[in-house]
């Protein structure tokens, strides 16, 4: 900065380094929120469990003691609220809008909670959907949110880029299954991430076996593994794997899935809380 700087740009023609840095994209979020952290949790194809992992992954921060909350950015496929039962819609005045809470007090906010009836569509375009996510960052009343868990869209488009360059992500979850197909498409998804310079905290595998109710052995429906050799050439040091289990279905289909039982995702969570 120039010793004759004046402090206003406008009138300057120097290319000194406060003039020539670049502008944040970041938005702020309504004045009266206050959010700590925010993990983004991405899948490269749909249908591999991103709305589950997210869900389970917000309730076990609850059960911490952390306040938790939502925010399902996948405004065309909008799941979180039947996970948990929520079918009230949310309300707001002119500060904002306010999330639903669930039983165990996670603020959520999802397009199906502003729609008239939950099976209507959204037939919106790109630019649309994407302002939509950001006004659920910027106008929603987040109350003092430890950690927030934001449910992406699948692959690597138009809303992805929005979260990652309007919000705050702390660090990104990828949600994956054991195809080999979608093995490729995660390392899609870990490529953005380091484009976006995102840490990655983990990868979840989902579906990732069935245990047998009478031998107890482990059988790989969908062929073994290959989530060990992408976060070994990745360096990725977090994996996570959630077996064929019709229990988890069956909660989620109830809106239940706070009352889920299992410990696979008890790592990434402590992982989270160090980072």
């Amino acid at each position: 900065m120039s010793e004759e700087c004046t402090s206003s740009c406008e009138t300057c023609s120097s290319n000194c380094s406060d003039r020539t840095k670049p502008e944040s994209l970041i938005e702020k979020t309504n004045e009266m929120s206050n959010v700590k952290k925010v993990i983004a949790v991405v899948s490269g194809k749909g249908g591999v469990g991103k709305s589950l992992v997210t869900s389970m992954m917000a309730v076990l921060s609850q059960r911490k003691g952390f306040k938790t909350a939502i925010l399902d950015a996948d405004i065309t496929g909008p799941s979180i609220p039947k996970a948990f039962g929520i079918n009230q819609k949310a309300a707001g005045n002119e500060s904002g809008i306010f999330p639903v809470e669930t039983k165990t007090g996670i603020e959520l906010m999802s397009i199906n909670l502003l729609l008239e009836n939950h099976t209507d569509p959204v037939v919106w375009r790109g630019p649309i959907i994407a302002g939509t996510v950001k006004q659920f960052w910027t106008d929603v009343i987040w109350n003092e949110v430890d950690y927030m868990f934001v449910d992406m869209p699948p692959g690597t488009g138009d809303v992805p880029l929005t979260v990652f360059q309007s919000l705050p992500v702390d660090g990104i979850i990828i949600v994956t299954s054991p195809q080999e197909l979608v093995s490729m498409i995660v390392e899609k998804a870990v490529k953005m991430a380091k484009m976006m310079n995102i840490p990655i905290y983990g990868i979840v595998e989902n579906m990732s076996y069935f245990v047998c109710p009478n031998c107890k052995e482990q059988h790989y429906i969908f062929g073994k593994s290959h989530i060990e050799e992408i976060t070994a050439k990745y360096e990725i040091k977090n994996i996570a794997k959630i077996p064929i289990d019709a229990e988890i279905s069956s909660v989620c289909d109830k809106g239940l899935i706070e009352l889920f039982e299992g410990d696979w995702l008890n790592q990434l969570s402590d992982r989270i809380e160090e980072c």
